[in-house]
């Protein structure tokens, strides 16, 4: 059972090949914990008029490519320098993931995309269970803003959520990423975009986790949207812009 836990949130055999990047896109690699070796892309602006000088550091959802990770975000952010990785154990990253690989590989990630890109701040951008991993850098003093989509408090909290019927999953469970805890007494502002009809992360899960921010500068949650089809509305893309206008702020 613990086996099939651990799948279900690492699913990186069912993770799909990148799409094509934008014009400019640059593969690197670095040396991680354990002899792992993860692989990014950086995706320079197209303009840095409106970005100001601002890098984007994005952590996926965990089934998403990394690549198209920075494709997404780049798309939506077109006038920031874009970084994102490959999850350790996802392809061609090496390694296995697990919630405290991944929450170790994050400062890496942090310190090796601002040696990438002299930026003059820096935002991190977390997906789903991405979020946690994202949410694990806000007490490193190199982040001056935070946006997190369809957030949780606890992912622990989340597996209890889902599999009521598993008798003694906090048991089972060995992923927890704590978000709450970790952005206890951070002064990085934050913000979290939700789906009203999220049936993976329930509501109360983001409830807990909005009610505990110190510096939650803005909030919204999607109207109808469920926890994957809100990438395709249309006010999604316009409360990522403002999210990011208000975490920049």
């Amino acid at each position: 059972m613990a086996f099939s836990i651990d799948e279900l949130i690492f699913p990186a055999h069912a993770v799909s090949a990148p799409g094509p990047l934008p014009p400019g896109a640059k593969r690197f690699s670095i040396d991680a914990a354990g002899g792992a070796e993860l692989h990014g892309v950086h995706i320079p602006p197209v303009s840095k008029s409106r970005g100001g000088g601002t890098l984007v550091i994005g952590f996926g959802g965990n089934a998403w490519n990394g690549e198209d990770v920075g494709s997404y975000l780049h798309e939506a952010y077109p006038d920031a320098d874009v970084v994102a990785f490959h999850y350790r154990g996802y392809r061609p990253s090496t390694g296995s993931p697990s919630a405290d690989a991944l929450v170790s590989d994050a400062p890496f990630v942090l310190e090796t995309a601002m040696e990438q890109v002299k930026a003059k701040r820096v935002v991190v951008v977390g997906f789903s269970i991405g979020t946690g991993i994202a949410a694990s850098l806000a007490k490193s003093g190199k982040v001056d803003g935070m946006i997190l989509v369809t957030p949780f408090d606890s992912l622990k909290s989340v597996a209890q959520d889902l599999y009521p019927f598993v008798p003694g999953i906090g048991l089972l469970f060995r992923h927890e990423l704590d978000s709450a805890e970790f952005l206890k007494g951070s002064k990085v502002p934050v913000a979290i975009v939700a789906a009203e009809l999220d049936q993976i992360i329930l509501p109360r899960r983001t409830d807990s986790l909005r009610a505990r921010v110190p510096n939650l500068v803005y909030d919204r949650s999607i109207a109808g949207a469920g926890h994957n089809d809100i990438y395709a509305r249309s006010d999604f893309l316009q409360a990522m812009d403002e999210a990011f206008e208000a975490v920049t702020a």
